[in-house]
């Protein structure tokens, strides 16, 4: 491939990626984007509009001159991505189209990453299933992008903590074998942050932690306007500083971690344990019901403010928010994204998170730093784990 021929690649490929996260963009818009001439990425554009990709819809706003014409990923485009959100208990899976449309429902599987005995055969017939049920032509399929918990390599495709393989291949590469398509990994703290930066509420911004509220406790860090990793992709383990006031274990093997006051596993079986001590709650009637995850059931109860409920998350947000503390002041965020799947518990997060900042941080810092909810909850890791697909691909 000659130096030109792949230039053009990477920049048809860039226009596409920049379609897919802002939805709309004008010529303009894409040149500042891609860093490329105008008469080059026009060139590029019509080029996308003659294979079906993008099409032209509509103007911008008036600014006082020409009005510049928008382009958009044709939401009729045949082309999709199949997105995996894995946590300790389950998997969830969905295909979305180009245009971020969830084109098949969501589907569950249950599957205990830390289990000897869950199978990762179970998880490639699963996937396989689902792909086949869906009707949708593999050959229309760009890829499979999983996140996961665990110390993931992305770059490496390997998850150091689950999902072992035979020695000679990496998970990736095992995956993509048995399905039959490209096949990407990546930590779902990262990709949870990586969504709240293109989708969420860290859109435009540059420093901001976006903390993983889940089964455990994730942290993924945006410096500049990218994900930071660190040195060797491990940066971000915010659940295993030392805060804990309690002498459990953590799933590490040490005692003392910030997880095991604050993963909602915690939150549920505290609530379990109040219960079994006599107080009066409407979990009481949600725990016999096995369908769903007590995690779930106590989620549930605090949308619908029981005050058993709520007490137990003061707690643990509390002890939540003496982290946020810690890196307000080692990283003076200009926003914390509360999301995951516990961002369901919508503003009744907020109180015990200031509170713990209001008496562990010094005011000048603080103030500085504002703290968010996300919208986009547990869809969050579902939509950054289908980006790892448009990421990679060349767009051939």
């Amino acid at each position: 491939m000659s130096v030109i021929v792949e230039k053009n690649q990477r920049l048809r490929a860039g226009v596409i990626k920049h379609l897919y996260y802002k939805k709309s963009l004008s010529l303009t818009d894409l040149s500042k984007l891609t860093q490329k001439s105008l008469p080059l990425v026009t060139a590029v554009v019509n080029n996308l509009i003659a294979e079906g990709y993008i099409i032209e819809e509509g103007f911008a706003p008036s600014t006082g001159g020409r009005r510049a014409a928008m382009f958009l990923i044709n939401p009729n485009l045949k082309k999709y991505i199949v997105a995996i959100a894995m946590d300790q208990l389950t998997s969830r899976l969905t295909i979305y189209d180009l245009s971020r449309t969830m084109v098949t429902p969501v589907r569950t599987l249950e599957f205990e990453l830390a289990s000897n005995e869950s199978n990762i055969g179970d998880l490639v017939n699963f996937i396989n299933t689902s792909i086949d049920q869906s009707k949708i032509n593999r050959t229309d399929i760009l890829g499979v992008g999983i996140g996961m918990p665990g110390f993931v390599n992305a770059d490496e495709g390997i998850n150091h903590s689950f999902l072992k393989v035979k020695e000679g291949t990496t998970l990736q590469n095992y995956l993509s074998s048995k399905i039959n398509l490209p096949v990407h990994i990546d930590n779902d703290s990262s990709l949870i942050a990586l969504a709240e930066l293109n989708f969420g509420e860290a859109v435009n911004l540059k420093d901001v932690m976006v903390v993983n509220i889940g089964w455990g406790t994730g942290l993924g860090i945006i410096v500049n306007g990218k994900l930071y990793r660190g040195s060797s992709g491990s940066a971000g383990e915010f659940s295993h500083i030392p805060l804990s006031d309690s002498d459990n274990l953590c799933s590490c093997g040490r005692r003392g971690c910030l997880e095991v006051d604050t993963s909602l596993l915690v939150m549920a079986k505290r609530a379990e344990e109040a219960i079994a001590g006599g107080a009066e709650s409407s979990m009481k009637k949600l725990f016999k019901d096995k369908s769903k995850h007590p995690a779930d059931h106590f989620l549930h109860a605090v949308s619908q403010q029981d005050p058993v409920a709520i007490s137990v998350l003061a707690k643990a947000i509390f002890q939540l928010g003496k982290g946020v503390a810690t890196l307000i002041h080692l990283l003076n965020p200009q926003c914390i994204v509360l999301s995951g799947r516990g961002a369901k518990a919508g503003k009744m997060l907020l109180p015990p998170i200031q509170q713990a900042i209001h008496e562990f941080c010094i005011p000048r810092i603080a103030e500085q730093t504002e703290i968010k909810l996300s919208t986009l909850t547990d869809e969050a890791e579902l939509l950054a784990a289908g980006s790892l697909t448009v990421e990679y691909n060349q767009f051939d």
